[in-house]
């Protein structure tokens, strides 16, 4: 799976976001941003952007994903 495959899911999976890419195809790290996650914790954030990509993780085809997942107004 290419970086630019999962980013497109997580766009896709995540209301109003922006998805910037790191790593390699099977591990890698995403900076999600969107106005959704607002009043969420962290852990809710990071189960949202994983059920986006749940079928790839399970599948083996994404085999590690770091999350970092924050509102418009937390980046700046």
């Amino acid at each position: 799976m290419t970086l630019e495959e999962v980013q497109v899911k997580l766009e896709a999976g995540i209301e109003n976001s922006t998805v910037t890419m790191e790593g390699d195809g099977c591990n890698c790290s995403t900076l999600v941003v969107s106005p959704i996650f607002a009043g969420m914790s962290l852990l809710a954030r990071q189960k949202m952007v994983l059920a986006a990509v749940r079928a790839e993780i399970d599948s083996g085809e994404l085999h590690a994903l770091s999350i970092k997942a924050r509102t418009p107004e937390e980046i700046g």
